[in-house]
């Protein structure tokens, strides 16, 4: 095996805790010697030993030596005590010869840090193995830790003529299968979905993962009226689900039943947030300070137009998952993914960078991240 094997099997294993890990990374790695893998461990969850650490504690339990081996690890080890004590030291401690590293850790904890005291004790360090792989797994930690602002992801399935619906209002299924479990990939790789009232009233959805041993993310409504009604699947499970009701804020003169539905919904489980209200809607940006706050690091935006165009307009848009599937439905009045007033020439579109197409099943799945000018 290359070094590039070795790093592959590394990215492979971070990959398992996702979900899981955040607002922390998904690390793996993957301890050699003499072309063989003696060890191997990730980041299962967040608060729980570090990629590293659980690779030396396999080795040490099996008595396994891994004085001389080398170390492949997806992400910049760690150097400073946390809810764990620093990876470098159990590096250091474990005798390893070599260190070949993925992502280097834009945390400022780490940025560098790291290599430098491994290399301080004689430890030979080789960097940007597989670089662009073991960036891409982290891309929501590094926006998180760079901007403390939680990374949003605008996902919606259409018909080749752009529509999400039928003009009767009819959406099950635009997309097959394949293209509905990639979705709840989504839902289980960000800490919550969001979701506009629209979306609610029209299709009265869990908003929930589905994956066998997933993890629900954390819902949130805008609803800027408190319309979500009380029988909805949403607050139903309000109790088993983390669910937040993101609102306008309202005065005593003006507000009296509104704060009494938010009595009523905050005791069936909800968390209720207010916001100022911006043309008459919720304050999107502070919604995200509000989030940022609750230390939610990731948002998985799925509709409706409304809310989506709204959040291109803030510029709050960090990546889009368009999925499309092969069908017409026509329709001069069945809905389109993006709504709201738009841009007013051509010039001005919200445009994308580092695009990639694939094949999900019978779908086609185009994706990038979002330049804003």
């Amino acid at each position: 095996m290359e070094h590039e094997d070795y790093m592959r099997k590394a990215i492979e294993l971070a990959q398992r805790g996702m979900g899981f890990t955040s607002p922390n990374p998904m690390v793996g790695a993957v301890i050699v010697r003499d072309g063989k893998i003696i060890g191997e461990g990730w980041h299962k969850k967040y608060g729980d030993l570090h990629a590293e650490r659980t690779a030396f504690a396999y080795c040490d339990e099996n008595g396994i030596d891994c004085s001389g081996a080398d170390m492949y690890v997806t992400l910049e080890p760690c150097c400073h005590h946390g809810k764990q004590p620093p990876c470098t030291d159990a590096v250091i401690a474990h005798g390893i010869r070599r260190v070949f590293i993925g992502s280097a850790d834009p945390n400022p904890l780490v940025s560098g840090k790291g290599v430098r005291i491994l290399r301080e004790h004689g430890i030979e360090v080789t960097e940007d193995v597989l670089r662009e792989e073991c960036d891409a797994i982290n891309e929501i930690f590094f926006h998180w830790i760079t901007t403390k602002f939680p990374f949003v992801t605008a996902k919606y399935a259409m018909t080749l003529d752009g529509k999400i619906a039928t003009r009767t209002g009819e959406s099950k299924w635009i997309t097959g299968e394949a293209a509905r479990l990639d979705v709840q990939r989504e839902r289980l790789r960000h800490s919550a979905i969001m979701a506009g009232i629209g979306t609610v009233l029209a299709d009265d959805p869990l908003l929930t993962c589905r994956l066998e041993n997933g993890r629900n993310p954390i819902r949130i409504i805008c609803d800027s009226q408190l319309r979500i009604p009380l029988e909805s699947n949403i607050v139903r499970t309000a109790k088993d689900v983390p669910t937040i009701i993101a609102a306008m804020s309202y005065d005593k003169k003006n507000g009296h039943g509104k704060n009494e539905k938010r009595h009523i919904l905050e005791e069936m489980g909800c968390t209720v947030i207010s916001t100022k209200p911006n043309g008459g809607h919720v304050d999107l940006y502070t919604l995200m300070l509000k989030l940022r706050e609750m230390n939610i690091d990731s948002v998985l935006a799925e509709g409706g137009g409304e809310l989506i165009e709204s959040l291109f307009r803030h510029k709050l848009v960090n990546r889009v998952k368009a999925y499309i599937a092969p069908k017409i439905f026509g329709g001069r009045d069945a809905k389109t993914p993006v709504e709201g007033t738009g841009v007013c020439i051509p010039d001005d579109a919200y445009r994308l960078e580092s695009t990639q197409i694939s094949r999900i099943g019978e779908d086609i799945l185009i994706e990038g991240r979002v330049a804003y000018s």
